[in-house]
């Protein structure tokens, strides 16, 4: 999660085909046949780094410049602290049910996982045996999960920091998640060096912009972002045990002890979101809005991500479309239990509805290509288009669920 101040870096772009030649010859012409050897040895080593980083810009060497930041790229997130603090403070809210808190830090204490992330000869090997088209969407798929998990690291991280004092337990909570989120984006990241390229986080942290939360949409955001991540991790795992030659790259074999963390902090988030219970009132008009409205805008960005990235879920065994059906009703089947409202993803329509989103989107994304005179005239109508796509899928029929379980019987109004 994540916020913005932007600073220009160096940028080492492949050379071209044509540039290549070029010199080629001119050097050819210019001398001897000595050196005319030499500028071939230059050649294919120009041409062995191009095929190294497969397109990709770099900030120097085996260090990959963060892709570009849109729509459907993961954020970094920043929130008010002070709200946050306030929300927490016993003395402001002294109602606050600490007793579910320290259950969770002592899960949490436990660290699980403290010696599952290790990593063994396989790694490297599996990677170098990934060519072509293949290798570079390992590539994106390794980026844009460490950026995920690396976002979710900042923010814990200074919630932990901010929330000391005021809320002691819920801080060292959040302290704690931040260690499982770096310990996934630091083993992401070392996945991406066994393909002979990283990201430099620390530059990320200071240059990458951040977008603003309210604390109430980093509650609705983050439990949804960590439960899909539970049904996502689980359902890739799962599949790749029953065909185990589908198996790329060894670091799918992690996901089985890895989604427990994603479920620990889901589980954690409920917990906040019980002890914020005007966040989950079946009865608060704004509550069901936006618990809604995040489910919506996760399932969405999830399927025109992954769709615009089936080479990737293909190249593993799996269908994309069943693959994100499956996990978007999973993850809705849970949410139910907790938000007031959520999204009628089982009607018939619904998946219907996303996938002619994705025909639009596609035709966007060829679009923003495109740099002639006419290029933004022509994606008005795409653009309106997707336009009412989204909007007939906002206004489909909400389905009422059982946040009320959460809420004493006092405050329930029929």
């Amino acid at each position: 999660m994540a916020i913005s101040m932007r600073a220009q870096v160096s940028r080492v772009a492949p050379v071209s085909l044509s540039a290549r030649s070029n010199v080629t010859r001119s050097f050819a012409r210019a001398a001897p046949q000595a050196r005319s050897a030499r500028t071939a040895s230059l050649t294919v080593r120009a041409e062995a780094a191009a095929d190294e980083n497969l397109g990709f810009k770099t900030m120097r060497s085996g260090i990959k410049e963060a892709a570009e930041e849109n729509l459907l790229t993961p954020r970094f997130y920043t929130t008010d602290f002070d709200e946050m603090e306030q929300m927490f403070s016993e003395k402001i809210n002294p109602n606050i049910d600490m007793a579910d808190f320290e259950s969770t830090l002592k899960e949490f204490q436990e660290d699980y996982n403290q010696k599952h992330f290790v990593r063994n000869d396989e790694f490297k090997a599996a990677a170098d045996s990934i060519q072509g088209p293949t290798r570079k969407i390992f590539i994106e798929f390794l980026e844009r999960s460490c950026t995920a998990e690396f976002s979710g690291f900042l923010l814990y991280k200074e919630l932990g920091r901010r929330l000391k004092k005021t809320a002691p337990v819920v801080a060292e909570i959040f302290t704690l998640m931040s260690r499982d989120e770096a310990r996934h984006a630091g083993f992401l990241n070392k996945a991406m060096s066994d393909f002979n390229l990283a990201l430099d986080l620390g530059f990320l942290t200071k240059n990458r912009k951040y977008t603003f939360f309210k604390p109430k949409f980093v509650f609705y955001a983050t439990y949804l972002s960590e439960k899909i991540g539970y049904w996502r991790y689980i359902s890739i795992y799962r599949h790749l045990q029953r065909n185990p030659d589908e198996q790329l790259y060894p670091i799918f074999k992690y996901f089985e002890n890895w989604c427990q963390d994603e479920s620990r902090h889901g589980d954690f988030f409920t917990a906040l979101l019980k002890n914020q219970k005007q966040l989950v009132d079946p009865n608060d008009w704004e509550a069901k809005i936006w618990s809604r409205f995040f489910c919506l805008s996760v399932y969405i960005t999830m399927y025109l991500n992954d769709h615009s990235r089936s080479t990737f879920y293909e190249s593993i065994g799996l269908d994309t479309k069943q693959f994100n059906k499956h996990v978007i009703i999973e993850t809705n089947r849970t949410t139910a239990r907790i938000f007031p409202s959520t999204v009628d993803v089982e009607h018939p329509d619904f998946f219907k509805r996303l996938d002619a989103l994705v025909v639009t989107n596609t035709k966007l994304a060829a679009l923003n290509k495109e740099t002639g005179p006419f290029a933004a005239l022509k994606k008005i109508p795409v653009i309106i288009s997707f336009a009412l796509q989204l909007i007939a899928i906002l206004l489909m029929k909400p389905v009422d669920s059982g946040a009320m379980d959460y809420l004493d019987e006092s405050e329930l109004a029929y």
